[in-house]
């Protein structure tokens, strides 16, 4: 396998393809897709170029796998942008042309059930970014985070080191994206709790791999996309996160285990955790029931990792995956984990 490297950056005034490969959501609710792409235009400085299957639902996965064919070949796009996630990605990836991909790199913005694409991008020798998405990300009522800001636009034009902080306020409470006075106001955000570390008694500088663990273990499952030869992990940085699916602990536990008897979890010295979703439309925790159940997915991932990786220094509550803000991570780029200072840093 080719280690990944990172595409060619994109510059203001470029064009940059928005596909949806996963659901096409764009077609429902139209707001928050209208108004990432004003974004991007308008901060980023980025021409939007849509592609048939982006604003509609239920396309075929063939016709979701030409608009990512045609997105990367065409030479004039410089980046490629997800509308938003999904949950049939994974039927996409035996369409997809993996030496196409290969030969035209181009920076790759995604998370949840990009989860799939980031992963093939990864075995194509080719750097993702976990988050960016279009109406996730950029299409945040009012104003996009500033960390999220910040962190995309390093993302998108830089090419050295990012340093990551923890958010100071986050928000995990959604409000209906069909309603209009869901945009009339910023989300509400309660105090952050930072991260909390466990075993930080090293420094880890190398690749990640990972994303939404669900996504994973469907991946899994279908023995899609992870490393023929595992020995390519070693030493590398295990990013992962849930959805607003919500898994409970014990599928959380579950899925890490058998993760371990794969031989998965002990390639990788150091794991970054994402803050889990712990509320959704259709089971609306309240602030005593959310705390419960982030602590009960933080002792299941212990659990497993007492089992399979003992020494593995995690990091719990890193701002990355379905939170808000989100941090943008480098997918097969490389993160420097600093126990010893609680420092984390990126490499875009």
């Amino acid at each position: 396998m080719t280690t990944p490297s990172y595409p060619p950056k994109p510059s203001p005034g470029d064009r940059v393809a928005v596909l949806s490969p996963g659901a096409g959501l764009p077609e429902l609710f139209p707001r928050p897709y209208e108004l990432g792409l004003r974004r991007l235009r308008e901060e980023y400085g980025l021409e939007p170029v849509e592609y048939p299957t982006t604003r509609k639902m239920d396309t075929t996965p063939q016709q979701r796998a030409d608009d990512i064919h045609a997105a990367f070949t065409d030479p004039d796009i410089k980046a490629v942008f997800t509308s938003i996630g999904g949950d049939d990605q994974i039927t996409v990836l035996p369409f997809l042309d993996r030496e196409l991909l290969r030969a035209n790199p181009k920076p790759f913005f995604g998370m949840s059930d990009n989860t799939n694409l980031l992963a093939f991008l990864y075995n194509a020798g080719v750097v993702g970014y976990h988050g960016g998405t279009v109406m996730t990300s950029l299409g945040r009522s009012v104003a996009m985070d500033p960390l999220t800001a910040d962190s995309l636009r390093a993302a998108l034009f830089t090419s050295g080191p990012y340093e990551l902080r923890p958010a100071e306020r986050f928000n995990d409470v959604n409000r209906d994206w069909a309603d209009p006075a869901t945009f009339d106001a910023e989300p509400d955000t309660v105090p952050g709790t930072g991260w909390t570390w466990v075993s930080p008694d090293r420094v880890v500088e190398g690749r990640s791999w990972g994303g939404c663990l669900e996504i994973l273990g469907w991946l899994l499952m279908a023995d899609r996309e992870v490393p023929r030869d595992l020995s390519v992990l070693d030493g590398g940085v295990l990013v992962l996160e849930t959805s607003e699916d919500m898994p409970s602990g014990e599928e959380v536990f579950r899925t890490l285990r058998n993760m371990g008897e794969r031989g998965l979890l002990q390639r990788f010295p150091a794991l970054l955790m994402g803050r889990p979703k712990a509320w959704s439309f259709e089971q609306p925790n309240t602030p005593e029931e959310a705390a419960r159940y982030a602590a009960g997915q933080r002792e299941a991932v212990l659990r497993a990792m007492r089992t399979y990786a003992p020494d593995t220094t995690i990091v719990f509550d890193v701002d990355l995956g379905h939170t808000d803000p989100q941090l943008v991570i480098p997918y097969g780029g490389v993160i420097r984990v600093d126990g010893l200072a609680r420092r984390i840093s990126v490499t875009y």
